[in-house]
């Protein structure tokens, strides 16, 4: 699968569980890491966990696994490498302290509905 299909699949995710201001950041001409991060925030741990649950379960439906995991069920940023497409949720918080749509700035930021 493409990894334009893969970030749909975590978006489309993402959004079903209410995930708050999803962005898809294409990185395939500035990086050589992964062709696309998704960003993402949650407003309270649950809903985190949710989140990462939910991406992890659509894309093990279409038999693709995690290479890594950073963070765990009480952290504020999880990390999940899927090679070309690497997820991170964020507290808001941490979202707004860490604001990678800035460090990443020279990829693409793609609303995530318009994928």
């Amino acid at each position: 699968m493409e990894a334009r299909e893969i970030a749909k699949l975590v978006c489309k995710a993402l959004d079903d569980k209410k995930a708050i201001d999803v962005k898809a950041i294409d990185i395939s001409e500035v990086s050589v890491m992964a062709d696309f991060f998704i960003v993402a925030s949650a407003s309270n741990q649950s809903q985190m966990n949710a989140m990462q649950d939910e991406v992890d379960r659509v894309l093990y439906e279409q038999g693709i696994h995690a290479k890594s995991i950073e963070g765990n069920r009480s952290s504020t940023w999880v990390l999940m490498d899927y090679e070309d497409v690497i997820v991170h949720l964020f507290s808001e918080e941490d979202r707004l302290f860490y604001d990678l749509e800035r460090i990443w700035k020279d990829g693409i930021i793609i609303d995530a509905n318009e994928l």
